[in-house]
């Protein structure tokens, strides 16, 4: 019964420890690894004897708080951190780029609804409320709204 007791912690532990590092949330394995120390000290109290159950428990709460401060103070944190600075940013809006409603432009790719445009020397994302516009199209915008470029195809 002794070594079912140590088995017990010893899976629980583990248990929380995958948990902890590999499993993100609190799922299955939080939940067994749990049941499994709460077993450890029932098996304990139940078949041993009273004495072996709080050990079981004092041995639970310890090797918790230990292996817990290893995990957080070991390198595992740092390799499954990003070491990376992320330097990109969100596209601008369509104003601060110039573009402004009755500018002239061409598609560079097919707009059904969206695609790519180009008005001036800047290239965005437009989008047609009417028919769809084949790329290679001379195009005017006819309106910005929530930073999206709405144009209209010209005809001539």
């Amino acid at each position: 019964m002794t070594l079912l007791v140590i088995t017990l912690i010893v899976a629980g532990i583990l248990l929380l420890g995958a948990e902890l590092i590999i499993i993100p949330g609190f799922g299955v394995a939080g939940i067994l690894g749990i049941a499994s120390l709460a077993a450890s000290c029932w098996v304990a109290f139940a078949h041993i004897s009273t004495t072996a159950g709080i050990i079981a428990i004092i041995a639970n709460i310890i090797l918790v708080i230990v292996s817990t401060l290893l995990i957080l103070r070991s390198k595992t944190w740092k390799k499954l951190s990003l070491k990376t600075n992320i330097t990109s940013k969100v596209d601008s809006a369509p104003e601060e780029k110039g573009v402004t409603p009755g500018e002239k432009g061409i598609t560079l790719s097919r707009l059904a609804p969206g695609g790519k445009i180009q008005i001036g020397s800047e290239i965005l994302e437009g989008f047609t409320r009417d028919a769809i516009i084949e790329a290679d199209t001379n195009i005017m915008v006819s309106e910005i709204e929530d930073n999206k470029v709405f144009v209209k195809e010209l005809s001539e």
